[in-house]
């Protein structure tokens, strides 16, 4: 009982004392509910392992489900990233410093796969992926066809060639061309129809005999379809998914149909290109004499360019800077 008195005691005493020298009550609780600071990035006296956790709330991003938006339809999804914190650790011990360029990223996948959606259109890759796709659409054109594969090869970019059936059994030679160089290939259907018109068996009789075309001069199977005209209904993209193919639409059109100016159609489309655009072009003179520009200005925004396959893709690019 006495050590209790004298307790509460001191207790007063300290009390008193604080309030006539003007101490703020609140620092009293203070000293019971002090937490440690959190270790900053440059801060010297934080631990490696300490460094690398506060890297982790800075560099981390969580992967994005693949979606059916209202107005874009099907959106692919896209890999986080996280840092392998055990992995950088041994990178980083040999010195005991951190560096941004020696962590170590394990990408996390979606939960929700463009496979797990409805059989819906895709206009454009996932926002998050600074990367974009060329598709050429091929029924005609084929004396600019030698100087487009030219620019594509001398600028290393790969792009998607989409061949209507009866082009290919025409042009079998062009057609072996553009895969030889590596090259994707989709399908354009059999004869150009407006498929947005046509029967359900005239559709599915469009892709087979295209799909077998194709298989029996390239030896490919295609995964993806680009509608003559982009004309397309729920049937046409039902009966595409039967064959295991994605309909393909597009986000820029060049219009080099219309024979525009190469240099102008190269920078309008351009200013138009953002992260997962598909950009729909053909066989023309105006493409054929515009690409090169038109591929510098894309690169310029840091964007890469792929075929639409490596564009849906979950994989993450550009992992040099975490």
């Amino acid at each position: 009982m006495r050590k209790q008195i004298f307790s509460i005691s001191i207790f007063v005493l300290i009390f008193i004392l604080m309030v006539q020298a003007g101490t703020p009550l609140h620092s009293f609780a203070d000293i019971h509910n002090t937490e440690p600071a959190a270790a900053h990035l440059s801060s010297p006296s934080a631990s490696l392992y300490e460094k690398l956790e506060e890297a982790s709330e800075t560099y981390n991003e969580p992967p994005r489900d693949a979606v059916v938006d209202n107005v874009w339809k099907a959106i692919p999804g896209y890999n986080g990233k996280m840092v392998n914190v055990k992995e950088s650790y041994e990178a980083m011990k040999g010195n005991d410093t951190f560096k941004q360029e020696d962590l170590v990223m394990d990408e996390i996948p979606p939960n929700i796969h463009l496979s797990d959606l409805p059989p819906s259109p895709i206009y454009k890759g996932n926002p998050a992926k600074p990367m974009v796709s060329f598709l050429i659409n091929v029924s005609w054109g084929e004396d600019y066809i030698p100087s487009i594969l030219k620019t594509l090869r001398e600028e290393n970019v790969k792009v998607t060639f989409f061949l209507e059936g009866k082009w290919v059994q025409k042009q079998p030679k062009l057609a072996k061309m553009i895969k030889e160089e590596g090259h994707e290939i989709g399908s354009h259907a059999y004869s150009h129809p407006n498929l947005a018109e046509s029967s359900r068996a005239e559709i599915r009789q469009e892709l087979q005999q295209t799909n077998e075309t194709l298989e029996a001069v390239l030896s490919e199977e295609p995964s993806l379809l680009a509608p003559p005209s982009g004309s397309f209904n729920d049937d046409v993209v039902e009966i595409a998914s039967d064959f295991n193919m994605y309909t393909i639409l597009w986000t820029a059109d060049t219009v080099d149909w219309k024979d525009p100016d190469p240099w102008e159609m190269a920078e309008k489309t351009a200013s138009k290109v953002e992260n997962g655009s598909m950009v729909l072009m053909h066989p023309t003179s105006s493409t054929a004499r515009g690409l090169k520009e038109m591929i510098r200005l894309i690169k310029n925004k840091d964007l890469q360019l792929n075929t639409v396959t490596k564009l849906l893709d979950e994989t993450r690019i550009n992992q040099r800077q975490p």
